[in-house]
């Protein structure tokens, strides 16, 4: 019987990634052990959800707090919520619109409580906290473009509309912020807070 004697092929390894890949996959792989573990997370657990050794972590962040700020950074980024938010179709009833953009800006918003509170119960990371304007110009700027995406859904119903699209959609907005508040004894459902937005508080005739 001949001997195979082939060379097996060479073992093709994974492309290096540079270090703003690599951050992005050791932020990704953190979040959700914040969320779980709070600031407590060891660094050798998100290394083990990375699937990287501890030592890669420190290669791109100089410390497990700087680690912790950027994934605070990340979960307040809007990005994936105004991509849902833009791909929302424009030819159903404006009802169906905004009870879309609640879903998806509450979803955003229960992230984001998720991450800060995990972290604040642990009492870090401090999160950089510019002073006076450039603070309130970071959170407005995180605002915006939700903002935007909203107005855009408003848009199509503009000629019947009592405000401009742009104004709404800063109202509906913060409804959504205040909605979401924790501990809210009896929040409303999706339905209700979209009902109550377009058609007030006081019940059309044959209602009450």
């Amino acid at each position: 019987m001949a001997e195979n004697t082939s060379t097996p092929p060479a073992r093709r390894r994974a492309p290096a990634m540079d270090p703003e890949q690599r951050r992005a996959v050791i932020v990704a792989a953190a979040l959700p052990l914040v969320v779980e573990y709070g600031a407590s997370v060891t660094t050798a657990k998100i290394a083990r959800a990375a699937g990287i050794g501890e030592g890669t972590i420190f290669r791109v962040f100089a410390d497990k707090d700087a680690l912790l700020a950027a994934c605070l950074a990340e979960a307040l980024r809007p990005d994936v919520a105004v991509a849902h938010l833009a791909s929302i179709e424009l030819d159903q009833p404006l009802a169906a619109r905004l009870a879309q953009a609640a879903d998806v800006l509450s979803g955003h918003l229960a992230r984001v409580g998720a991450v800060i509170g995990a972290l604040a119960g642990a009492g870090r990371p401090e999160r950089p906290a510019p002073a006076g304007p450039r603070r309130a110009a970071d959170r407005d700027a995180g605002l915006a473009a939700p903002r935007a995406a909203l107005a855009a859904l408003f848009e199509p119903d503009r000629e019947r509309l009592r405000l401009a699209p742009e104004r709404l959609a800063d109202s509906f907005q913060l409804l959504l912020m205040s909605a979401g508040r924790a501990g809210t004894p009896e929040p409303l459902s999706t339905e209700e807070l979209v009902d109550l937005f377009l058609h007030g508080a006081i019940a059309a005739a044959g209602e009450a």
